[in-house]
């Protein structure tokens, strides 16, 4: 295959890492967050729902061969993709995106190694989650504990899946809700 053939072949990737962005961005968009939790319904809000459902899908993938890392790199230039043409269609300028970009993949990293603590942390789980995922509000203690189990029965629902299944793009998180 030439050179400028190859330019235009299509990956046989995107589609199953576009099918798995689409359950990501599915549940966080699901109104519970909003309603029952609290997050604020704002692009700050949105964004950490987003950055915590992708974390969830990138942690199950770390270190499961080349495979799931190259899965995981396409899956993260995504969603920055997708911050990206937001960002755009909000009416930043081309001039200011990059920017904007750029702080969010920082913020992005900094949730990653949050959560990555939170883990095996609970004190550092529900810290982070209230100034993350809560931001400019004030949620209670229950509340807290209950997005911290939340985090923990996703970890568990996504560790449980074949790995193979992820890699079809087909993303399973637990219910919202134990029970």
């Amino acid at each position: 295959m030439g050179v400028l053939a190859s330019l235009f072949r299509r990956d046989p990737r995107r589609a199953t890492v576009d099918a798995a962005y689409a359950r990501i961005v599915a549940r966080a968009r699901e109104p519970a967050f909003y309603t029952g939790w609290g997050v604020p319904d704002t692009v700050d809000g949105r964004f950490e729902l987003l950055a915590l459902h992708a974390f969830l899908v990138l942690h199950r993938l770390r270190g499961q061969g080349a495979a799931a890392s190259d899965f995981a790199q396409a899956l993260f230039d995504t969603l920055f993709a997708d911050m990206d043409r937001g960002l755009r269609e909000m009416g930043a300028g081309d001039l200011g995106v990059g920017r904007h970009v750029k702080d969010m993949a920082k913020a992005f990293y900094g949730r990653i190694t949050v959560y990555e603590r939170g883990l095996v942390d609970d004190k550092a789980l529900v810290a982070g989650l209230g100034r993350n995922l809560f931001g400019t509000v004030e949620p209670t203690e229950p509340l807290l504990a209950s997005a911290a189990d939340y985090l923990k029965r996703q970890v568990a629902a996504l560790q449980a899946q074949p790995l193979t299944r992820l890699l079809a793009g087909e993303v399973d998180f637990a219910p919202m809700a134990d029970g």
